[in-house]
């Protein structure tokens, strides 16, 4: 989403909310000068892509109990 400097500074709030969904471009004069993102949205796409590799019968509780009675 792109808006201008003059649209962050009257809905602040607003778009930091939205920047956690989707990158929000700010611009002056037409020209991108800022981005707003969410720091932790890399992490989260990389956790989907891995959990999505994992079987759906997977079940961790006989896992964890498997690994204790190995020790």
């Amino acid at each position: 989403m792109n808006i201008t400097a003059t649209e962050l500074k009257n809905n602040v709030s607003k778009y930091l909310a939205l920047s956690k969904e989707e990158d929000v471009f700010v611009t002056k004069n037409g020209k991108v000068i800022s981005k707003l993102t969410n720091p932790y949205k890399d992490r989260v796409e990389r956790l989907k892509g891995i959990f999505g590799c994992l079987p759906n019968d997977i079940d961790i509780e006989a896992d964890l109990e498997e690994r204790i009675n190995k020790i």
